[in-house]
């Protein structure tokens, strides 16, 4: 089609920006961090079958050992918010590597069960430091069109941990049963000293650059990792505005409040004291880390053996084999979930992941419940239903509340607020995983197998509908704007009925409001 010379030609379509290769690089090594919990979570679940012949220990024990380093994980993460403020975020992500390198040589030489506890004490530590810091450091160094994309690697990781744990276990179950747990357990010396080699080559968080003061060096990361010199200019513009740094300022060096650098005042802001739109973040982290885990993810992952033994399959070896594909399923729609969330967005999937999971958990407790009141009689069609539920459950869970709870975790909080924001969430999950796991061989026993997953099931379902009520999308929003997405009509009001005209929120939200 031509124009004449007269005529006004149609404006060029804008082109998608490239993806920024430095910012992908640096998420790459700092979800490198996410591999010591996934593999952790991978390698116990099989290791567990041999520590209990070779320690003798109760279903009791083995569902507190197997649990309690998500209670651990709270004290690393509950100090990685500060320590993250203090030391900045890529010499935490080395501090969290070093933890558990001591944590999986405790465990590998452990010589009874109050050894291995003590080992799983030191290794939880270290899995709470990276849980928090991975994500947050992964955001604050994205830009926001791939910010969905970059973010949700830590979840992936934490997969592939997951899987290189499963395949741990079937490598070495061959071996003799002193030896064969301890080198699944010990091996995870070398995911962490990678981790805290490569963190070294990556560049310090810009936004914590900022925060210290070091304008002239957040400009240099920010150049490497924005589409564009208008977009970094803007990001630091906005970082700088939300560090309450006069933007005229031209200094390399600005001299920072002690409280803001070192995170001082946070939990007031958070907890005491918190605007209408902080309180709604607050509200959205929480309860989506608490009914990711509520939900029974880490029941299917970390006791799949136990599953499949319930399903009919006995051969240790078999079991172990089945494992491996459930981490393959989770690994595979994890890396389908990083294609889609800057696409889709992060609302759509998270609902489609959560509807998909109550399907699968009512399935999967409907054929567990056949098998089990049908033991004489093996009914191959149920044992197949079962195995494959397991694998659609690990799936819906990969693409959407997997990844996204880190996603949206780190990107909705203020930023003063997001290390030790962030950590809450840490906390929250780590609780729920713990209370989860440390329960499910006695709620089996309780109320059955097939009931344990008609339960997740059921909390699912109200986990659907608070996402639909509470989540704004955050998809292509720059963190600066994040909390005008939040704060709406339900969470405009202070206490005595004032609109609380000081907080961003709701100052947006009365501009939209108003605009429309």
């Amino acid at each position: 089609m031509t124009y004449n010379r007269d005529e006004e030609a149609p404006p060029p379509t804008p082109k998608k920006p490239k993806r920024n290769k430095y910012a992908f690089m640096c998420a790459i090594l700092a979800s490198m961090a996410s591999i010591l919990l996934g593999y952790d979570v991978g390698v116990m679940s099989g290791a567990a079958i041999y520590i209990k012949k070779d320690f003798e220990i109760t279903d009791v024990q083995e569902e507190v050992m197997i649990g309690v380093i998500n209670l651990y994980a709270l004290i690393g993460a509950a100090a990685a918010g500060r320590t993250s403020d203090w030391i900045g975020r890529r010499y935490t992500m080395v501090l969290a590597g070093v933890i558990f390198f001591l944590g999986a040589v405790l465990m590998g030489f452990a010589t009874n069960y109050g050894f291995l506890m003590f080992g799983r004490f030191v290794a939880g530590i270290g899995v709470g430091y990276a849980l928090m810091i991975s994500p947050v450091y992964t955001a604050e160094v994205s830009p926001a069109s791939s910010r969905g994309f970059l973010t949700s690697f830590p979840e992936v990781f934490i997969n592939f941990g997951v899987m290189l744990g499963y395949i741990s276990n079937f490598a070495f179950s061959k071996l003799p049963l002193h030896l064969g747990w301890r080198f699944m357990l010990g091996i995870g010396v070398f995911p962490s000293i990678f981790l805290a080699v490569v963190v070294l080559v990556m560049p310090e968080s810009p936004r914590w650059l900022v925060m210290q003061g070091q304008v002239g060096k957040a400009k240099k990361v920010l150049d490497k990792t924005s589409d564009s010199i208008q977009e970094s200019q803007q990001r630091l513009a906005d970082i700088k505005s939300a560090a309450k740094i006069p933007l005229d300022s031209t200094a390399d060096i600005v001299p920072i409040p002690k409280q803001t650098t070192h995170g001082k005042g946070v939990w007031k802001d958070l907890f005491l004291h918190p605007t209408p739109s902080v309180r709604h973040v607050l509200i959205a982290a929480v309860g989506l880390h608490f009914f990711q885990q509520a939900s029974g993810i880490d029941s299917v992952v970390l006791y799949s053996p136990r599953i499949f033994e319930n399903a009919g399959i006995k051969s240790d070896s078999e079991k172990l084999l089945a494992t491996v594909a459930v981490g393959f399923s989770k690994t595979v729609f994890i890396l389908v979930a990083t294609f889609l969330l800057d696409r889709v967005g992060r609302r759509p999937l998270l609902l489609t992941s959560v509807a998909g999971k109550m399907v699968s958990l009512v399935t999967l407790g409907f054929g567990l419940t056949v098998i089990q009141q049908n033991e004489e009689v093996k009914l191959r069609w149920a044992v197949g239903l079962c195995i494959a539920m397991v694998l659609c459950d690990v799936a819906f869970f990969s693409i959407g509340m997997g990844p996204i709870a880190w996603v949206y975790s780190s990107e909705i909080f203020p930023l003063k607020l997001r290390a030790q924001g962030a950590s809450v969430g840490v906390i929250v999950n780590r609780v729920t995983s713990g209370v989860i796991t440390m329960t499910f061989l006695s709620l089996t026993k309780a109320i059955t197998i097939g009931g344990a997953f008609f339960l997740y099931a059921g909390i699912a379902a109200i986990s659907w509908l608070f996402f639909y009520v509470v989540f704004p999308e955050t998809q292509g929003k720059t963190l600066e704007d994040m909390e005008g997405l939040f704060g709406s009509l339900l969470w405009k009001f202070s206490k005595d009925g004032k609109i609380d005209k000081n907080d961003v929120g709701v100052t947006r939200q009365l501009q939209l409001h108003t605009n429309a």
